[in-house]
């Protein structure tokens, strides 16, 4: 089973759900903007994806900006901020037991199936 954080706004999230459904992956797709992931799912998907807290974020967004983060801001107040405002995680991301990937390139999510 895959666990889908999705964004259905987001091309690229629309993208990789196609290709799990193309696939006959199992996934539960979760709305993560509506259902947000709490700070300890934010950690263990981190952990997962083995990327610092940076890698996982939409440093684009204008809410990244007006909170005063930095890629050099500290680790627990980035993982703070996705809690709190979950605009900021990357999408989509996708995961398997403890191995996560973000679908930027769609394709990438191939590694879980």
């Amino acid at each position: 089973m895959i666990t889908y954080w999705h964004n259905p706004r987001c091309s690229k999230s629309r993208a990789g759900l196609a290709l799990l459904e193309e696939r006959g992956a199992e996934a539960e797709v979760r709305q993560y903007l509506k259902n947000a992931p709490s700070l300890e799912e934010i950690k263990s998907v981190q952990a997962a994806l083995d990327l610092p807290a940076i890698g996982m974020m939409r440093t684009g967004e204008k809410t990244f900006k007006e909170l005063g983060l930095s890629k050099d801001s500290a680790e627990a107040d980035l993982l703070a901020a996705m809690a709190e405002h979950p605009i900021l995680i990357e999408r989509p991301i996708a995961i398997k037991g403890d191995r996560a990937v973000i679908g930027r390139p769609t394709e990438a999510i191939e590694a879980l199936l």
